[in-house]
């Protein structure tokens, strides 16, 4: 499967963005898609993660009640809303597959290219 990532921009504190993930190739029920993010300077973190048949989600501290991560199953695209976007959300995106139910980013084996996510403050 191969995941290309779309949807970055240049954004106001406040304001709400939504980045897609489409995946070409099948992606098995037992699949994890996730989404990361690396700040300038930073590490990649973890954001969220969605297991591909039940839509069970978990999402970093920093970001649960203003980012929901979902799927559209018949589209094989994976969604992240995100609300009320701090200057500290600015990192490039991105999203990647797996087979754990996981946030460390050694348990996903294929990333797409990443977007950009500005927010000025």
């Amino acid at each position: 499967v191969q995941l290309q990532a779309s949807g970055g921009g240049l954004v106001q504190a406040g304001d709400s963005l939504r980045l897609s993930c489409a995946a070409s190739g099948r992606i098995f029920s037992s699949s994890v898609l996730a989404w990361f993010r690396r700040a300038p300077g930073k590490e990649r973190e973890f954001v969220a993660r969605i297991r591909w048949s039940r839509s069970t989600t978990y999402y970093t501290d920093s970001v649960k009640g203003r980012f929901t991560i979902s799927r559209d199953n018949a589209k094989n695209t994976v969604y992240l809303e995100m609300n009320v976007l701090k200057p500290e959300d600015t990192a490039v995106y991105y999203c990647a597959a797996g087979s754990q139910y996981s946030s460390s980013p050694l348990d996903y084996n294929t990333w797409g290219q990443g977007t950009l996510v500005t927010v000025s403050s």
